[in-house]
């Protein structure tokens, strides 16, 4: 329940059902949608997870194989990324970092200073002045995971927070002389401290260009990142994890599978 009332989790439930906006769910994944936000059990959920393990909602949201998880992120990354790229210059999505010259200048042991380590998103303009670079990165946890599940909702958005603060931020402060934001989000709906200013700044930016209303766009955008997340979700506890069953081949030649199969213009 308190993961429901985190402001902007339940905009699917409160949102007409509007297909020409992507508002809109089928009906096993209303149910799935449903049972998440209630925490019951899913209908008819398998017994066994394609990993081997045995199933359940928490197992199926953090389960690295088929790459659901790694979905999930990205499709957080590209929407903010699209939107960004309304109201500032020189968006990139999946900038490189500038190579740490000496590592030693790095004391915390969470610091990545690897040569090929990356960012999600990479901005100009977006906190203050035209020139100033942001750098983004997005992670989407899941709250039911047992790292997460025995602290509180804040205690968890700010522990997100900070992995990722020590990990890249005095990086992109001292070798990108630029400004760092993690952008944290619970994968059943909810924003962290930074990510909620990030939005509103970022409703705020659109709002002007668009001539809307700010609480109108903010308010939408709240609702892309619900149904983002929602669909997200579902498809970690329903989506194929393996390829058994799908057909993969790809032909040699396409004009002898036409010859061979009789297949007509």
């Amino acid at each position: 329940m308190d993961l429901a009332t985190v402001r902007g989790a339940s905009s699917w439930l409160t949102t007409l059902p509007l297909s020409e906006h992507g508002f809109t769910l089928h009906r096993s994944a209303f149910q799935d949608a449903l049972a998440l936000r209630y925490g019951w059990s899913p209908l008819r959920p398998p017994s066994l997870c394609a990993c081997g393990t045995s199933f359940s909602v928490e197992h199926a949201l953090s389960c690295p194989k088929g790459g659901l998880p790694s979905l999930r992120h990205n499709e957080i990354r590209d929407l903010t990324a699209t939107l960004l790229t309304e109201v500032c210059s020189q968006v990139c999505v999946e900038p490189e970092l500038q190579p740490v010259q000496h590592s030693d200048e790095f004391p915390l042991a969470t610091s990545n200073t690897q040569d090929s380590a990356r960012l999600d998103v990479a901005v100009n303009g977006f906190w203050g002045g035209r020139s100033e670079r942001c750098f983004i990165d997005v992670r989407v946890f899941n709250p039911f995971a047992p790292s997460n599940s025995s602290s509180s909702l804040s205690s968890t958005f700010r522990k997100h927070e900070k992995i990722k603060h020590r990990a890249y931020g005095q990086r992109v402060r001292e070798v990108k002389h630029a400004t760092f934001t993690p952008i944290v989000l619970a994968a059943t709906g909810g924003l962290a401290h930074e990510a909620t200013v990030f939005y509103k700044r970022l409703a705020s930016l659109l709002a002007t260009k668009w001539g809307d209303d700010y609480s109108v766009v903010l308010g939408w955008l709240r609702c892309c990142l619900s149904f983002s997340l929602l669909r997200s979700a579902i498809q970690c506890i329903c989506g194929a994890r393996s390829s058994i069953g799908v057909y993969t081949r790809t032909p040699q030649s396409v004009d002898l599978v036409t010859v061979e199969s009789h297949l007509s213009a």
